[in-house]
């Protein structure tokens, strides 16, 4: 197969969109629609700006090209036949898309995720790669399937080293950067094997090898100090990954509770000692917090 393919984008930030769009034209092929859902967590709400974002992507929005907002699958399972799509394009999407819509599109759907799958699959695989104290991330494109970041892969690359000093603005750009880099060379992949059931398009994950980045449980919202001081490091690394309140786990700390921001594995100089199962850790960074119930 070779051709324009006709390719309905799927993210929930304008960001998102506007990658998946310069990549895509750089591969040569057309946008027609983007479908937009905003990012929610369970019990957390819609995530911060969903109106912000939506207004964004309608200011942004390509001439030519519909925006979606479908209330539902079965909705949008409805709509998107009569764009003709070849195929959806996920980058950054909170639904789990059932087959009925992927039937919708003549190859079906791909998705970029951001980590190296099988590895941390799941809604927030940087946070689990932080937290699991991973030295690298990287991006994976993949066919989608029924079930969560569990189809073939067509291209992917790692390097994207994950400092002990997370600055998550500059770790989001480097993962963008190898986004835009690796959409076009899925595509071509594609366009060379001709559908998602061609066996020579794309490679099985390895289940052995697989480990899931669900939502984090209540036990991120506390220090347990019956882990390890790097255990606890890294879970204080991975609350500054994202929008928490208070923004890091709380410990009590000589008579007060506090939310802890920052810390360090050395002595180093100032900080606040704890005792962690097998060692000290350093309060750096904190900010006090009312006593959680």
């Amino acid at each position: 197969m070779s051709g324009r393919l006709r390719i309905v984008l799927f993210s929930h930030s304008a960001d998102g969109f506007a990658i998946a769009q310069s990549a895509c034209e750089a591969a040569g092929h057309e946008p027609i629609a983007y479908v937009y859902a905003r990012a929610s967590r369970p019990g957390r709400g819609s995530g911060p700006g969903a109106p912000t974002a939506a207004a964004g992507i309608v200011e942004s929005l390509p001439a030519g090209v519909d925006l979606l907002l479908p209330r539902s699958a079965a909705s949008l399972a409805r709509a998107l036949p009569g764009y003709r799509p070849d195929l959806l394009l996920c980058n950054g999407f909170p639904w789990q898309i059932p087959r009925r819509v992927l039937d919708a599109a003549r190859l079906g759907g791909i998705n970029v995720h951001p980590s190296l799958l099988p590895r941390h699959r799941g809604p927030i695989p940087i946070h689990w790669a932080i937290r699991a104290g991973d030295r690298e991330t990287g991006v994976t494109v993949h066919w989608m399937d029924e079930e969560f970041d569990t189809g073939r892969v067509i291209v992917q690359r790692g390097g994207v080293p994950l400092e002990d000093e997370v600055v998550p603005d500059e770790l989001l750009a480097r993962m963008d950067a190898l986004t835009s880099e690796l959409i076009p060379l899925a595509l071509r992949r594609i366009d060379a094997g001709g559908s998602a059931d061609a066996s020579d398009v794309g490679e099985p994950q390895d289940e052995a090898k697989a480990t899931y980045a669900g939502w984090m449980g209540e036990d991120f919202r506390r220090v347990d100090r019956t882990r390890t001081a790097r255990e606890i490091h890294n879970q204080v690394r991975a609350s500054r990954f994202g929008v928490y309140d208070p923004p890091g786990p709380v410990v009590e700390v000589n008579g007060r509770w506090v939310s802890v921001l920052r810390t360090r594995t050395d002595p180093g100089e100032g900080g606040v000692r704890i005792d962690c199962a097998d060692g000290p850790l350093w309060i750096v960074e904190s900010q006090s917090v009312e006593r959680p119930e």
